[in-house]
Formats: C-alpha cells, sequence, structure tokens
C-alpha cells in the first residue's frame, strides 16, 4: 500500500478501474500516511475523514458494479483552505477567519464530487492568499520538498507540499498572481493556471476577484488534464499523439529573463534546448507593453484585495502577519479614478501582446526567478522578504495580467520551472503541448 502514495492519480484510477487497488483501503493508506507523517500537521490544516470515508466507500461500490464516475472515481485529493467545505471550517490561512464554517461546498467541490473525487482535507495556505512565499507564522508554514529550512511557495503551499510529500495524489489550488505555479515549480510538479472565470469561484474564499481562477497541482500532465476534467465536470483532453514537432514557441525577454538567478536561468536554457532537440521552434521575443502592464499590477491588486478583506481586517488587525497587512493596507488609499486608467491600460497592453505572440503554439519563460527562499531569514529580515517576494511572482503574474492560461512543468533541477503561457480558453492546446515538453524535458 506504501507504494499506492507515489503512484500517479492516473495509475491510481486504473488501479481502481482494473478491481485491483480498493478506494476505502487507499484513503485510509492517505489518512494513516498523513498521520503519521512528520509534516503532516504543517501540510493539513484539517482532514476532513469522515467525508472521505463515505466518499471512498460509495466509490468502492460503484467500481464493484462498473459504475465508475470518472478514471479518479474513488481517488483522494487535498484541497487548499479557501474551498468551502460544508460543516468544517474553511479560513484561508487566516487567523481572522478562525472558526468559519460555511454551510456547503463550494461548487467546483461539488462537482469534483460528481466525477468521485475523494477530499482527503484542507491544506495550509498563505494568509488570505496574499503571498507567492508560503511563509504563514500564523497557522503553518509547509516545507519545500528540496529543503526543509525553504519555504514551499504559495500561496497554494500545503496544497503543493500534500503531493510532493505521497499525502495526496493530487491537490487542488488556487491562482491569483502565481499560487499554483510557484509552489508547483519549486516542489517539482506540474501545476495548470486556468482562465480566469473558466472554472467557477462561487464558495471559494476571494482574494482579488478579477484576477483569482482555480487550477490543480499534480505529478504529472495526465494528472492535470484529469483533475482539470473533474474540477469543470467535462471529459479529459485526449493527450494522445501530441507532439513538439514543428511547433513554434517565444522566450518572453521583456521583464521575464531579466535578473535570474544562476539556478533557474541555466535550468530554462537546457529546457529550451531540449525542446528544439524534440522539433520545436524556439525564439526570443520583446513585448513592451509587458513591462508597461506589470508596472501597474499594484493599483490592479492591491486596492481590490484591500476592498474586500479591509474591514474585515482592520477590527483586529494584530491577528495579521505584519508584511502581509502592510501589503493589504497599501490599497487603502487608491483613488477609483487612478484604477480606471490603469484597467483601460492594460485592456491596451493585452491586446498589443496578444497581437505580438498570435503566430506561437506558447509563450516560454522560467516560471520563478529565483528558487526558494530561506524560511528563517524571511521571518528576521524585512527586506529580504519584500524583495523575494515580488522576484518569486514576477514571471507568473506576467499570465494572470494577460489573462491567459498558464503551467509550469519540472525541468528536471530542483525547484526550477518552465513556464507555458497560452490565450484564454486553450486550456486543450496547452495540455497537449505541455504533454509533449513533458516528455521531451524527461
Amino acid at each position: 500500500m506504501q507504494d499506492w502514495l507515489w503512484m500517479t492519480a492516473a495509475e491510481l484510477g486504473r488501479g481502481i478501474g482494473a478491481g485491483e487497488i480498493d478506494p476505502e483501503a487507499l484513503t485510509e493508506a492517505y489518512l494513516a500516511a498523513i498521520a503519521a507523517h512528520e509534516h503532516g500537521a504543517s501540510t493539513y490544516a484539517r482532514l476532513t475523514e469522515t467525508r472521505a470515508r463515505a466518499e471512498a466507500a460509495a466509490a468502492a461500490a460503484r467500481a464493484r458494479t462498473g459504475q465508475r464516475l470518472s478514471l479518479l472515481d474513488g481517488v483522494p485529493v487535498s484541497w487548499k483552505d479557501l474551498f468551502d467545505t460544508a460543516g468544517v471550517a474553511t479560513e484561508s490561512g487566516s487567523a481572522l477567519l478562525e472558526g468559519r464554517v460555511p454551510v456547503r461546498d463550494a461548487e467546483v467541490l461539488r462537482t469534483a464530487g460528481a466525477a468521485g473525487l475523494v477530499c482527503l482535507g484542507k491544506t495550509h495556505m498563505s494568509e488570505f492568499a496574499f503571498s507567492g512565499l508560503g511563509l504563514n507564522p500564523i497557522t503553518a508554514t509547509p516545507p519545500c520538498v528540496n529543503g526543509e529550512g525553504a519555504v514551499p511557495g504559495g500561496s497554494s503551499s500545503g496544497a503543493a507540499t500534500s503531493v510532493a510529500y505521497g499525502l495526496a495524489a493530487g491537490a487542488i489550488g488556487s491562482d491569483t498572481g502565481g499560487s499554483v505555479r510557484i509552489p508547483a515549480a519549486w516542489n517539482d510538479l506540474v501545476g495548470l493556471k486556468t482562465t480566469h472565470g473558466r472554472i467557477s469561484t462561487d464558495g471559494v474564499v476571494p482574494l482579488v476577484p478579477s484576477f483569482d481562477s482555480v487550477g490543480p497541482l499534480a505529478r504529472t500532465v495526465e494528472d492535470a488534464a484529469l483533475l482539470l476534467a473533474a474540477l469543470e465536470g467535462r471529459k479529459p483532453v485526449d493527450l494522445r499523439g501530441a507532439s513538439l514537432a514543428g511547433r513554434r514557441f517565444a522566450v518572453l525577454e521583456t521583464v521575464a529573463m531579466d535578473g535570474l538567478r544562476e539556478a533557474p536561468r541555466a535550468a530554462f536554457l537546457s529546457a529550451i534546448d531540449r525542446l528544439r532537440a524534440a522539433g520545436a521552434r524556439v525564439e526570443a521575443l520583446a513585448v513592451p507593453e509587458v513591462a508597461e502592464a506589470m508596472a501597474l499590477s499594484g493599483i490592479l491588486y492591491t486596492p481590490e484585495a484591500y476592498g474586500t478583506w479591509g474591514e474585515v481586517i482592520e477590527a483586529a488587525p494584530e491577528k495579521m502577519f505584519a508584511p502581509i497587512l502592510e501589503r493589504f493596507r497599501g490599497g487603502a488609499e487608491a483613488r477609483a479614478s487612478a484604477l480606471i486608467v490603469a484597467g483601460n491600460v492594460l485592456k491596451r497592453c493585452k491586446a498589443a501582446y496578444f497581437a505580438a505572440t498570435a503566430g506561437y503554439d506558447a509563450v516560454l519563460m522560467p516560471t520563478a526567478a529565483n528558487l526558494p527562499p530561506d524560511h528563517e531569514r524571511l521571518l528576521s529580515d524585512a527586506e529580504y522578504y519584500v524583495t523575494e517576494n515580488l522576484l518569486t511572482l514576477r514571471n507568473t503574474r506576467i499570465g494572470n495580467l494577460m489573462g491567459g492560461c498558464g503551467m509550469s512543468l519540472p525541468t528536471g533541477v530542483p525547484s526550477c520551472g518552465m513556464q507555458m503561457l497560452a490565450p484564454p480558453m486553450t486550456e486543450a492546446r496547452l495540455l497537449r503541448l505541455a504533454a509533449a515538453a513533458e516528455r521531451a524535458l524527461g
């Protein structure tokens, strides 16, 4: 049974379908592993054992009668602690929401349940999802799989560690500025940022509703495709025959390649060489409007975040981690006219970006420009915290601002991911490209 913990979600699903794996035994194996693991408590904010066992029993009954709901029917996954679960606390990593117990599931959780996914529990996260580092001294900071002295990336921090440490077959997170792709990259996983608005956020604790999106973290592109199908209630993308031969990619030079640390740069350049060896055409591309849009990201994000949570925050600001509180308060005095101007400029920049990239299958860049920072130094060095947090989210935020979908793939170098960006609502094409790239990257 211990081998089950390291199988892909697809392999587990096929094993259930073949009668080789019992969903109830599988769920018990995961629950036991979480309870026994040294990082179980720092990965999961709370477990949903009763629900998981009931869902596993139902999946087992369907498997016995040949009535499985999907390939992942009976496969256990984790959920970031901002997806509402009926009767179970959902606190978004914040002491300000302690004891918040929703009365119904988030819509996406209900949809996934209808595909037979088993909910193991709720994973720790950055406070209100407002940091890419994964550091949360208020609730818990999960470890990075590549160094326990380092942070895991955020804000879907526990989501990533649940998969990386064999404590879930897959994980569901959210991405507002990189919160799926960063922890995926730093923990050597696949992370999919879906197009904003593609998956319902009804019942998902918001941060910046104009940019919030839902997405899976997984061991493989196939798993990500299957999880996306479960989240949407659709058939999964057919990945068969995916190839890089003749595909054309752009390496975005504007902003994304600036100031890269040595390891991410070397890993990315090596990944590009492997894509070319597999038949892809890769060209450098400058899009000046990306820099213009990035300069507006503060005014586009922070006022909406503060407008969403300011009243709750100011009722008990002492309950917050000071850097997160300061970041929220940075949006308190924004003028409505500045927001309108920024929104109009962003529209123009997006149009220019998609015109410039229209001839390419996807846009490539390192997922993060840096490696996972040191946990203790982040707590003691305020300047280091600000510098690393902004650098961490820089490249992924390009994808959120431009409004498309994106995926981080492992490059084979620890904590170094390669990001692929594609236009809105083209997840099917992106997944096929990623499946071919995954093979090329080994």
